[in-house]
């Protein structure tokens, strides 16, 4: 079971001189991303190439690469004998072994990889709108301070929520509330405006909540975002910011995960569990099956009546 190794690590795992056990040796080279299976009659080495071989260097060096206070909670493998090995990466190892029957057992679960993977996509994972293709994202105050800072110096900010008509209420109903609340002041037709004013109602009105410059220290950043999160409150998760430059710029911030008129469901760990009613398939209910009736097999024949017994299952 001799090959030569005049391949690269790029496209194969190369093992050198490997004597593990039964094996007398042994040098292979195992491809990349391709499913090898490794056969032989009994005694032959095949376990003792793919798992203590292998599966052993491959976890031994993964083990290695981590702190010190990590290894103590991890086993430690003897290092096989072999020459060498190349290409190697991080392995995992199913164990040869009965396990009770569960048909919503996997792979992952079974490796306990599916854990770390939930943890990955519930972090790091995107959201992807299908009518516009891109991101979907929600704004933070950090993310609106950011902007506010990156705008030219000195500049006056305003910090607003948009005036929307509530339900049961009118309009002037509701600008009297906030003027009760301590509100003063609105944004209208590029400028500010007082609460006791005669405003257009059919104009788009903004309730100012702050006025401050983007002055960047900490007193003036704390401030912005104690008005940012009052914004986003009488917003109901939208805050408008007008920058009073050389002329007056605007931007809508958002803190719902909310893209092209549709609410989507935020990632989280339940959210990718089939276990869970929350991320499980609605209609396999995560079991990955469908119970139904082939009409095909109920009726192979369509030509047959059924007196001429065209139904399978009435003829026994």
């Amino acid at each position: 079971m001799k090959t030569s190794l005049k391949k690269t690590t790029d496209t194969h795992i190369l093992i050198k001189g490997a004597r593990v056990h039964n094996l007398k040796n042994i040098s292979v080279a195992i491809p990349r991303n391709k499913l090898t299976v490794i056969t032989g009659v009994s005694g032959s080495g095949k376990s003792s190439l793919a798992f203590d071989t292998l599966y052993a260097e491959g976890h031994r060096r993964y083990i290695e690469s981590l702190s010190a206070y990590a290894r103590l909670f991890l086993g430690r493998m003897e290092k096989p004998d072999v020459d060498d090995i190349k290409g190697i990466s991080p392995a995992i190892a199913i164990e040869q072994k009965v396990n009770s029957s569960n048909t919503r057992s996997t792979v992952g679960t079974t490796t306990e990889i599916y854990d770390y993977l939930k943890l990955l996509f519930a972090r790091i994972g995107k959201t992807i709108s299908p009518i516009s293709n891109t991101i979907v994202t929600k704004d933070y105050p950090e993310d609106v301070i950011n902007w506010v800072f990156s705008q030219p110096e000195k500049s006056k900010i305003a910090i607003s929520s948009r005036i929307l008509e509530p339900k049961g209420r009118t309009l002037k109903e509701q600008l009297n509330i906030y003027i009760q609340q301590g509100f003063s002041r609105a944004f209208q037709n590029n400028k500010i405006v007082p609460l006791t004013d005669s405003l257009l109602l059919d104009s788009p009105l903004f309730l100012v909540i702050d006025r401050v410059s983007n002055q960047k220290n900490e007193e003036n950043k704390s401030r912005i975002y104690d008005s940012l999160e009052i914004a986003f409150h009488e917003g109901n998760g939208s805050c408008d910011i007008f920058v009073f430059s050389k002329e007056i710029i605007s931007r809508n911030f958002n803190n719902q995960f909310i893209k092209d008129n549709i609410q989507f469901e935020e990632p989280s760990l339940d959210f990718f569990s089939f276990n869970n009613p929350y991320g499980a398939c609605k209609k396999c209910e995560g079991f990955g099956k469908v119970l139904g009736i082939n009409h095909d097999l109920v009726i192979p024949n369509p030509n047959l009546s059924v007196l001429e017994n065209g139904i399978v299952c009435w003829r026994g």
